[in-house]
């Protein structure tokens, strides 16, 4: 009967763990991520398009300096993302770091609120001068920037990982639940940020830029209290070793070893077996790429292994994957380069256009509820028709993979454009004619629309790309490159627009750049929206050849990660069941000597409370599955 007591306690140590899994990660979790993500982009995204405006009508920035000012904040952002992936991969927790970054996002959106309530600390007008920032002013200016800067690039950084580490990648159902995630995180950032840009910018236009960033001050508050809600759920990864530290000692170890000559067969190289791999550490299957790196994994006769001296093929691979991911985000900059114009001129030629909508006057910030509108329908229809049916034909759980549906996005970003330089052209013709007449702000909806098409597919598909394809212990650190393409996107505006017109003003006739001045009808907004459009097309091209050079990352049949159960778990309830009975059985098997009878016989009769718990508690987990069901 011992060995009976032990089958049972066997049984209630396989029960117990689903349990808890059953109530933790999945779509539960991700429901009060997804609550934060739509809030906080009712702030973020309206701050994004309408503080050029704010910039250049309140603070007396000129129109290139307003442009360059948004853009630079925007490109700081998704550049600070870097540090929430490093510190959530390194020392605190994903939730943790969020919350951190969290506190200091709000403290950057209540010191903007601050400066724009009050009048006296607006800068003074000034002539000739692209900004007019000095003192006092300046330094509160910048220094709420800042903060807000780093404390969203910070969530952004560890967010949309908190969020994938609820779902294991490993089980097939799950695996499928994770496209749908990437998803549904994109469905609430344009939820949240059509009312963003409608709701909050016409508030900020028509009743006070103040009330419009405090608004953003509430919701942003209100978003990381319903995370907060959310930890019971989560499934929490605990940090592992430094994802810098590992790929700076295989590039130490590979060139301390440049000299050793590499063997033949890839399976005398180093590496950990199963029962010595860290939690944090899936083994990843050797490639031929990068053969250089390859030394730091060759174990030399005679000397002490460090791990600044001898690598695993595992931790080779990681850094080989991430070098696999560089061209990949290189090849997507210029397309942040082109969303960074419908942020900038592209409101600022609103802004002279007709805005009328029956007797309704929409801001010009407020167009791009058009294509968040298309995304937040396309959406949907995406998920439950077209990967459906494309999964039927690929195999693939996401139904395309990653880098065609990236492939998709840039074609679009080109498109649109082409398509905003035959619109500014329309609309400078008209103002030329009948400058009391111009056309309507909805001729903006064809880029907008266009692009945030584009804008579904690349985003999504990249932040799918790079959690999957990043080593367990750097999927923070890898989700940032998408932020980290945005970021210099944005820089690579700033630097176009200077570029640009410090050679037209050389090159052309007239001696005036194409973005010059204030006056958008005196520039050659048209010619600047062209070049990108042909740059993106280049671009386009060497983005193939990379994506089809890239190789998809292979892991061993065991990962390292949660080994959480399907979400359709009866079989493990069963599976308890079985290992149960049948020690029972075994148990019941061997006949007690005659002098321990009556010790037996105690034993069994001591076990009935427990044989009742048992009947208990397995009936509490039947009711449990048939409500799942």
């Amino acid at each position: 009967m011992g060995d009976q007591e032990k089958g049972t306690k066997l049984g209630y140590s396989i029960l117990s763990p689903w349990f808890k899994m059953q109530t933790t990660g999945g779509f539960t979790a991700s429901a009060f991520i997804y609550g934060l993500v739509s809030l906080e982009n009712m702030a973020f995204i309206a701050n994004a398009v309408s503080m050029v405006l704010y910039f250049y009508s309140t603070l007396h920035f000129n129109l290139a300096a307003s442009a360059n000012t948004l853009t630079n904040f925007m490109g700081s952002t998704f550049l600070l993302s870097l540090v929430g992936g490093f510190i959530s991969d390194t020392y605190i927790n994903r939730f943790h770091t969020c919350l951190i970054f969290g506190v200091l996002e709000i403290l950057g959106l209540m010191l903007i609120t601050i400066q724009a309530r009050y009048p006296s600390l607006y800068p003074k007008p000034c002539n000739n001068k692209s900004s007019c920032m000095e003192g006092g002013i300046g330094v509160l200016f910048y220094t709420s920037l800042s903060l807000l800067a780093l404390g969203s690039g910070g969530v952004r950084g560890a967010l949309p990982a908190l969020g994938a580490d609820q779902f294991n990648r490993k089980d097939p159902g799950e695996a499928k639940a994770l496209g749908s995630y990437f998803n549904w995180l994109m469905l609430s950032t344009t939820v949240g940020a059509s009312v963003g840009v409608t709701g909050i910018v016409w508030v900020s236009l028509n009743k006070g830029w103040w009330k419009g960033f405090f608004i953003g001050v509430v919701a942003t508050f209100v978003g990381f209290v319903v995370l907060s809600l959310g930890k019971p759920f989560y499934r929490l990864q605990a940090p592992g070793d430094g994802p810098i530290i590992r790929i700076a000692q295989v590039i130490a170890a590979a060139f301390k070893n440049r000299k050793l000559v590499l063997p033949e067969d890839s399976d005398e190289l180093h590496d950990t077996n199963e029962k010595e791999a860290v939690p944090t550490e899936a083994k990843i299957a050797h490639t031929k790429q990068f053969r250089f790196l390859d030394k730091a994994a060759i174990l030399q006769d005679g000397c002490k292994p460090t791990p600044w001296t001898l690598c695993t093929v595992t931790q080779v691979e990681e850094v080989k994957v991430l070098t696999r991911m560089l061209p990949i985000i290189g090849s997507t900059i210029l397309m942040n380069t082109c969303l960074a114009q419908l942020q900038t001129f592209s409101v600022q030629q609103g802004s002279i256009m007709d805005k009328s909508l029956g007797n309704l006057q929409v801001p010009a910030p407020s167009i791009p509820v058009i294509p968040l509108v298309f995304m937040s329908i396309l959406l949907p229809i995406y998920e439950f028709v077209f990967v459906p049916f494309a999964r039927k034909i690929t195999k693939h759980p996401s139904g395309i993979t990653q880098l065609q549906r990236v492939g998709v996005g840039l074609v679009l970003s080109a498109v649109s454009m082409a398509v905003a330089g035959m619109v500014e052209v329309r609309r400078k013709n008209q103002s030329h004619k009948s400058p009391l007449k111009p056309i309507s702000l909805f001729w903006l909806s064809y880029q907008y629309g266009i692009f945030g098409i584009a804008d579904m597919f690349t985003l999504v598909g990249l932040l799918e790309f790079f959690y999957r394809e990043a080593p367990v212990g750097m999927r923070s650190l890898s989700t940032s490159f998408t932020w980290i393409s945005l970021s210099f996107g944005y820089f690579l505006s700033s630097v176009f627009v200077s570029v640009i017109n410090a050679v037209t003003e050389r090159i052309t006739p007239s001696k005036q750049g194409w973005l010059h001045g204030e006056a958008l009808d005196q520039n050659n907004l048209q010619l600047f929206y062209w070049f990108l459009a042909i740059l993106s097309c280049i671009n386009f091209v060497n983005y193939l050849y990379w994506a089809s050079w890239y190789k998809y990352k292979t892991e061993d049949a065991v990962e390292a990660d949660f080994k959480s159960p399907p979400l359709n778990a009866a079989p493990i309830l069963g599976e308890a069941q079985e290992d149960v009975s049948k020690t029972t059985k075994e148990a019941s098997t061997v006949e007690p000597k005659e002098d321990e009878a009556s010790k037996t016989t105690g034993e069994a009769s001591s076990l009935e409370p427990k044989e009742d718990a048992k009947d208990e508690e397995e009936k509490v987990a039947e009711d449990h599955i048939q409500k799942q069901e």
